[in-house]
């Protein structure tokens, strides 16, 4: 939720940065610093995303207790 609120935050600047008075050449080096910005915060977020899909990949999804040994009753059917 931290990234959410900065990408909020950023958004919020690139809105009101054009109102704020600065000179053409600073306003062009904000928003390319804003940019550089935006793309390392989407970089973290993709990577701990990718991190997230691996970690669920290799978990063991032993949950169920329908998995148990059936060689011990194989004669009745389970309802």
């Amino acid at each position: 939720m931290k990234k959410a609120r900065i990408f909020l935050i950023i958004g919020i600047w690139v809105a009101i940065l054009p109102y704020l008075g600065f000179p053409y050449s600073w306003k062009q080096t904000l928003f390319t610093l804003t940019g550089l910005g935006i793309m390392y915060f989407a970089y973290l977020i993709y990577k701990k995303e990718k991190i997230d899909v691996e970690n669920v990949k290799s978990a063991n999804f032993d949950t169920s207790s329908e998995d148990e040994d059936f060689t011990q009753n194989n004669s009745k059917p389970r309802i």
